[in-house]
């Protein structure tokens, strides 16, 4: 005698919510990951070059802050939308996911270009030999353009994660939100000296002894 056994299937409510749990760990992690690595990238040695001061080398260096300051800004306008994103609904979480995307892009763009950009080295060059016509020698770049360009790869898909799954994350509890209605007063003790006091509480159809009805 054979037995069929029935084996239920996954509703797809709960397909949908456990993948956009997935997408949502997955989001803050890349968006809070490639923040950090496109700060700290812009904070490091970019470009080294020498300048001729006196008849010798003098050493060059440039970090990313002093070639382009595009990448740790845009970081933190990034980092900032992936915390926005959870603070507004509907159309709003799109435009601040669509922000989140284009940061990590402009981080891309910005870091690529200043991977091998001299102008910084050069204008340092003029100032330490007093030369305004004097550039860089014996330039060479370092890989940390590239480390924030992966940052700013993080970043981008942390946004167009919260466009593809945004909608099914959950938003700030209204419970933490001000509420535009005035707060009550809070009611007056009275004072069994003052007789008006009493008066009053008995216009107002309150029981001024406090014990009310039996």
């Amino acid at each position: 005698m054979e037995y069929v056994t029935a084996v239920p299937h996954p509703r797809p409510e709960a397909a949908a919510a456990r993948s956009g749990r997935r997408s949502l760990a997955v989001a803050l992690l890349c968006g809070a990951a490639g923040a950090a690595v496109a700060l700290l990238a812009s904070r490091q040695r970019w470009a080294e070059g020498t300048a001729s001061v006196a008849g010798g080398a003098f050493p060059l260096t440039a970090r990313g802050s002093d070639i382009t300051g595009v990448p740790a800004a845009l970081a933190v306008v990034g980092l900032a939308a992936l915390v926005a994103v959870f603070a507004v609904r509907r159309s709003g979480r799109v435009l601040v996911a669509a922000l989140l995307a284009l940061s990590g892009a402009g981080t891309v763009a910005a870091a690529l270009n200043g991977a091998s950009d001299d102008g910084a080295l050069d204008e340092k060059a003029a100032q330490a030999s007093g030369d305004t016509a004097a550039t860089a020698a014996s330039l060479s770049h370092t890989g940390w353009p590239y480390v924030a360009v992966a940052g700013g790869v993080l970043l981008l898909l942390a946004g167009l994660l919260a466009l593809r799954y945004g909608r099914s994350w959950p938003a700030m509890s209204g419970r933490y939100e001000r509420s535009g209605a005035p707060r009550p007063r809070a009611a007056k003790p009275l004072d069994p000296d003052r007789p008006e006091d009493l008066w009053k509480a008995l216009d107002r159809g309150e029981d001024p002894t406090g014990t009310g009805p039996a």
